[in-house]
């Protein structure tokens, strides 16, 4: 393989048309087939085989009866050369003598139209001692495959036999130690290339900035866009995420009813106009809205949680999905949905409830799982979750306030607030921000 332009990999290209076309896959085979050549039906792969030889043996069948009419017509010329040849002084003398000298022939040696005919047309040099010979020798060979044939048919594991002969003789014909036969190509180690590169191989890179509107309307703005405030939106509709990527990006869209949704993000609609409807694209439920979105790294792993403050870690590798219908991850039933999806990093765990109160435990307590209902995180009397953040106890936990300041406690501090999973927590710090969140 040489593509037309030099900055393109052979290899990669090669493994490419592997991944991306019917080069190497699976086809489903339907054997939609004439049986007898008549009557169509899907076949299994052994009927299709005992049709195939059926068919063998038929055509053996007709070719051995064709055989036997062409030999049974050449044997009645013969005998009737034979028959010229010990009456030969009879037969010059009518052929010199007698007005109609084929019916005489025909009476006098009781042959056929066909054989006086042949006899009457045969030239003086056949008459030869010489051609006589080869006459008896053709007639007596003849004759040994005429009976050969006869017997052939008239029995039918003989016919099996010679259908097993010719199958035997065509796989001779093709193996190994012919030329016909001996393998053309050559068995090699298979590249190891990466899919991600793969993917992106023939794609243009180009940056973009991904845009998701509340009501899930979905585009893909050619740059990186810094400020947002200047996007449109349709009436009744707003911002709900925004964000930078490329157009060899994939897109993992998470909703609040635990579903994850793979996107490439070159086949996201320009930035013209206000985009396509997700769902256009993806078969999300109507119930369901859309509550995180991100370009997707593999080796990232994420804490998702309820509301009711269930959760767990799954590798974002885990959460790609190969189809329309998307990927269950978290499973939630109403009125409970899939609330919170942040990256996992550090080592511990903070989770704010509804309630104004704090739990920080490690996060080696989280199960990691690639789906489920996942544990409890904290425990509350009423409400729910608020918000989730990992931190590095060592370095601290902060938080934001609503007027840009961020408040930082370090572990000394934070002690208060320590505790194992599954616990109430205590009341948040002092400064914390009213809305319950980290940011």
């Amino acid at each position: 393989l040489v593509p037309k332009n030099r900055t393109v990999d052979p290899t990669l290209l090669m493994e490419s048309l592997f991944k991306l076309t019917d080069l190497e896959s699976r086809v489903p085979l339907n054997l939609n087939v004439l049986s007898m050549g008549r009557v169509p039906r899907v076949m299994a792969l052994n009927e299709v085989l005992s049709e195939w030889l059926a068919h063998r043996r038929e055509v053996l069948e007709r070719r051995s009866r064709h055989r036997l009419a062409a030999i049974e017509r050449r044997l009645e010329l013969l005998s009737g050369f034979l028959i010229a040849y010990l009456n030969l002084d009879e037969v010059i003398r009518i052929i010199r003598e007698e007005d109609e000298p084929k019916q005489e022939l025909m009476k006098a040696f009781e042959l056929s139209d066909v054989q006086a005919e042949a006899i009457l047309n045969m030239r003086l040099r056949s008459l030869r001692k010489l051609e006589e010979l080869e006459i008896r020798k053709e007639f007596d060979s003849l004759s040994s495959e005429k009976a050969e044939i006869e017997e052939l048919l008239g029995s039918e594991s003989k016919q099996w036999a010679a259908v097993a002969w010719e199958i035997g003789d065509v796989r001779k014909s093709f193996s190994k130690e012919t030329d016909l036969g001996r393998r053309r190509t050559t068995f090699a180690d298979a590249p190891v290339a990466d899919l991600e590169a793969i993917h992106q191989a023939m794609i243009e890179k180009e940056p973009i900035t991904i845009v998701i509107s509340e009501k899930a309307w979905i585009r893909g703005m050619k740059g990186h866009i810094s400020d947002y405030s200047s996007l449109t939106f349709k009436d009744g509709d707003k911002l709900k995420i925004a964000f930078p990527g490329h157009t060899t990006d994939k897109l993992v869209i998470v909703t609040t009813g635990g579903k994850a949704y793979t996107i490439g993000a070159d086949k996201l609609p320009g930035g013209r106009g206000h985009g396509e409807p997700l769902r256009l694209m993806v078969d999300m439920d109507n119930d369901q809205a859309v509550l995180t979105a991100f370009n997707h790294e593999p080796d990232r792993k994420l804490l998702i949680a309820s509301n009711i403050g269930n959760g767990f870690v799954v590798s974002e590798s885990d959460m790609v999905a190969n189809t329309r219908k998307g990927k269950q991850i978290m499973n939630v039933s109403m009125p409970a949905e899939t609330k919170i999806c942040v990256p996992v990093s550090g080592d511990h765990v903070a989770v704010i409830g509804q309630n104004r109160k704090m739990l920080i435990f490690p996060l080696s307590q989280l199960p990691e799982m690639s789906r489920g209902k996942g544990v409890r995180l904290q425990r509350y009397k009423d409400g729910g979750v608020s918000d989730i953040r990992c931190f590095t106890l060592a370095e601290g936990l902060s938080w934001e306030d609503s007027a840009g300041r961020v408040h930082t406690r370090s572990a000394e501090e934070l002690r208060e607030w320590m505790g194992d999973r599954a616990q109430a927590g205590r009341t948040v710090p002092k400064g914390f921000p009213r809305s319950g969140k980290f940011s």
